[in-house]
């Protein structure tokens, strides 16, 4: 019983996996008791914080589940075999015989063997969190529409939203506020073209198509459906006005700038991505007992929480994740509705750093247009990424007119691929004739729409003019003929255009398109990272105000596990002590006068922590219940871990990265060294762009073995992946052929950021966080979501885990079966 059904339309049913409260967990084993049958289904009704069983169904909810079917026979195999043949049981694997050798499927096997091999780990120690900070999967190119706005409805409808404030922005994204916007474009839109012959001001030309541009995209779909879409207007200007009472005077905007961004859908190839690498980390990243994070998971030792930016595709990408980790069915919408939750004050915006940025990308325009390379004082040949602009081509500024000339090659035949849509905009208004593009629908896609490929039309329902509209705005951007200036900000977006159209629109066959993909890559490879600063310390600047509040929560997140852990260690030892003790009492009565203090203390300390925490738990009205490790087969009863996924953008990525690696260059942290070994700082040198899913993993392990007071306790290990290997866009054997017919590229495996057997410890690593993480005492308190309050608040999970030690205590293999 995991899921909340909502009825749609034509009578469709949507199920949403959900979490269960231990309240709940015990409704569901009295149903099965009451009924007397081990797998029955009901209904719960929630409402005002308390579950009410309404209805209970048998069988039938599982009546569309294959999963549900295989892992049945799985179970009773295994029990079979148990009672048969225990010899066995575990020499056979768990799954099912019949697709041990089952062909993988075109989306299996995205994610390639890295250097950073997981899952291995000491025998005397735990794993016991896990967080990932990943980037979302491969989207559609996105795009921007600006232009300055005097007129009166905009402006009115500025001041509607923004609480009536004349030099406050506002942001549209609802379906109330787009459908405004859409209402007061409609008016203001011309009905009639004229050339430009007869227009007197061309600047008046371009106003009017801006706007045309702008209702278009507001219409695709015909309705409002999906996340895709967001409209700013910043004022600009401002004048007096006598008040409407005649009461003095107060500011109102005369002018404004609209921003429309739109575009950046997660393309079929991006779910595929993510599902894969959820599944990935789901069979590497945590210890096995069989079926390792399902088992750790179904078994209540696995905390798990996934957060993420504001952005749709950034949310896709996170549910699609959470579905191959978690093993789910059904769609991605009801999965990111339950189990995805949105922090975009953590994982969006780069406000923070923004003048910082202006003054890199300045700097970074310099190096490039001028003939020869500047280099800072302190760079030297053993470390290349310490001069300014490391990375960017020698040639940088001979590159720029050939990519100029290449994006126009490009254009123009999409020009001509768009002619006969084009003739019919003599006849009518050019945005009126595009056929409805609904990127909305395209969240969902899983495959290929293969009658748009065969009949020769762009990939993902992007029609010939839009995709002309994107690649005429990229050449008119990029340089500027009159003021003979190129713009090295456009760089980032041809290289994306263009990788999006080699690998989704190969089938159009734009000559010149594999030259221009070189050519940009190589300017990008070097633009991209010196965006976020142009020198080590300057990367490490902005890196640390853009995630900022990021690094902060990661500690947090730490900081819990490690105290959480020792609880638990400290109460185990205490209940061993008393177990000890009472021994002792029957063998020697004189020893037992002289422990008689020590252990009224123990039971003391012991006492006072169940009681603080029955009162913690109290608070929560919740009761405590765990699978009996003696009936679930459970042999590390102890073993309980914390799971955070971050999905955000490149910008995050790139500044947690840049934090990681120059930490030791701040003046706080002076002589220490960093946190990347020599030979990972040459790699990631080398790596350049941090692609679609690249992900950085920090894992904390416990040593139980170590003494609870030692910093040797808690080590991170860390790795990271490249995301996306584009290695299939430029080669031609059998393998690339392959997923170049699925539009999908594989996810590159993890890379150690350590030298095997050097891993930083806890302490050290809080350590060169804290100068640039949010202190914890400025997150605004947790908002828990109701039915789930306390579950895995601090005391109620120490004692659960407390809880389990009895049953492994008098079990007489208790030591064997303890990893």
């Amino acid at each position: 019983m995991y899921s909340f059904l909502m009825q749609v339309y034509c009578n469709q049913k949507v199920r949403y996996p959900v979490l269960l409260t231990p309240n709940e967990k015990q409704m569901a084993r009295d149903v099965c008791i009451a009924f007397r049958q081990a797998v029955c289904g009901f209904d719960l009704l929630r409402c005002e914080g308390r579950s009410y069983v309404c209805d209970v169904n048998g069988w039938s909810f599982v009546k569309n589940s294959y999963k549900y079917y295989d892992d049945s026979a799985c179970v009773l195999r295994k029990m079979l075999l148990d009672a048969k043949a225990p010899h066995l049981s575990s020499a056979i694997p768990p799954t099912l015989p019949w697709k041990v050798n089952e062909p993988v499927q075109p989306s299996e096997g995205l994610t390639r063997q890295g250097s950073g091999i997981i899952g291995r780990f000491g025998q005397s120690e735990e794993l016991r969190c896990v967080i990932a900070i990943i980037r979302h999967g491969d989207r559609t190119p996105k795009q921007k529409v600006k232009l300055k706005v005097t007129e009166e409805k905009l402006l009115n409808l500025m001041l509607k939203y923004n609480g009536g404030r004349p030099r406050s922005e506002t942001k549209l994204k609802s379906a109330v506020q787009l459908q405004d916007l859409l209402d007061a474009t409609r008016i203001l839109v011309p009905r009639t073209r004229p050339g430009r012959e007869s227009d007197s001001e061309a600047e008046d030309f371009e106003h009017a198509e801006k706007l045309r541009q702008v209702k278009a995209v507001l219409e695709e779909g015909g309705h409002f459906s999906g996340i895709y879409r967001k409209v700013q207007l910043k004022p600009l200007k401002w004048v007096k006005v006598p008040k409407s009472n005649g009461e003095g005077e107060e500011e109102r905007p005369v002018e404004a700038l609209m921003v429309l961004k739109y575009g950046g859908v997660l393309t079929h190839a991006g779910r595929k991505q993510a599902e894969e690498l959820g599944r990935y980390f789901r069979n590497n990243m945590y210890p096995g007992e069989g079926t390792g994070l399902l088992r750790l998971h179904s078994t209540y030792r696995h905390d798990l929480k996934i957060y993420s930016s504001d952005e749709g595709r950034v949310q896709m990408s996170a549910a699609a994740f959470a579905k191959g980790l978690l093993d789910l069915e059904g769609q991605l919408t009801p999965i990111l509705v339950s189990l995805v939750s949105k922090d975009s004050s953590m994982l969006d915006g780069l406000d923070n750093a923004s003048s910082e940025m202006e003054e890199a990308k300045a700097r970074l325009n310099e190096i490039i247009t001028s003939a020869a390379k500047i280099v800072h004082s302190n760079g030297s040949s053993e470390c290349p990424w310490m001069t300014d602009g490391a990375g960017l081509p020698s040639n940088a500024s001979e590159l720029l007119p050939k990519l100029v000339t290449l994006t126009k090659k490009v254009t123009e035949q999409v020009r001509l691929l768009a002619k006969d849509e084009d003739e019919e905009l003599t006849e009518t208004s050019s945005y009126e004739v595009i056929p409805p593009y609904d990127q909305a629908k395209a969240l969902g896609k899983i495959n290929i729409d293969i009658d748009r490929i065969d009949a020769g039309l762009p990939c993902g329902s992007e029609g010939f003019l839009l995709m002309y509209a994107r690649w005429k705005k990229l050449e008119r951007d990029l340089y500027n003929e009159r003021k003979v200036r190129f713009d090295i900000t456009q760089i980032p977006d041809v290289y994306d255009s263009c990788k999006y159209d080699l690998l989704h629109n190969a089938h159009l066959n734009l000559e010149g398109l594999d030259e221009l993909f070189k050519v940009s890559q190589l300017l990008a490879d070097g633009v991209i990272p010196n965006e976020y600063g142009i020198n080590p310390k300057q990367r490490l600047k902005i890196g640390s105000k853009i995630a900022r509040r990021l690094l902060g929560k990661i500690l947090i997140d730490l900081r819990n596990t490690r105290e959480e852990a020792i609880s638990v260690a400290e109460l185990k030892c205490n209940e061993d002590q008393q177990s000890t003790s009472k021994k002792s009492e029957k063998e020697d009565t004189d020893y037992q006068l002289k422990l008689s203090i020590k252990n009224d203390d123990v039971r003391r300390t012991s006492t006072t922590s169940d009681i603080s925490m029955d009162q913690d738990d109290d608070d929560d009205k919740e009761t405590k219940y765990r699978l009996d490790p003696k009936y679930a087969n459970v042999k590390t009863p102890g073993r309980h871990v914390r799971t955070r996924l971050y999905f955000t953008s490149e910008s995050h990525i790139h500044s947690l990265m840049n934090v990681l690696r120059y930490c030791n260059l701040d003046e706080s942290l002076q002589g220490e060294d960093s946190l990347v070994c020599q030979n990972a700082l040459e790699r990631l040198y080398k790596t350049k762009e941090l692609d679609y899913m690249s992900y950085i993993v920090l894992r904390m392990f416990e040593n139980t073995e170590v003494a609870l007071e030692d910093p040797k306790r808690f080590r991170i290990e860390m790795t990271f992946s490249r995301g996306a290997d584009l290695s299939p866009l430029e080669k031609n054997d059998s393998e690339a052929t392959s997923l170049h017919q699925e539009h999908t590229l594989p996810i590159m495996g993890p890379e150690r950021l350590q030298e095997v057997g050097s891993y930083p410890t806890l302490e050290k690593m809080e350590m060169m966080f804290r100068p640039f993480a949010m202190p914890a005492e400025d997150f605004p308190p947790p908002s828990t979501p109701a039915g789930f309050s306390g579950y895995f608040s601090k005391s109620a999970v120490l004692e659960r885990l407390v809880n389990l030690w009895p049953f492994h205590k008098h079990d007489k293999h208790a030591s064997a079966n303890g990893k």
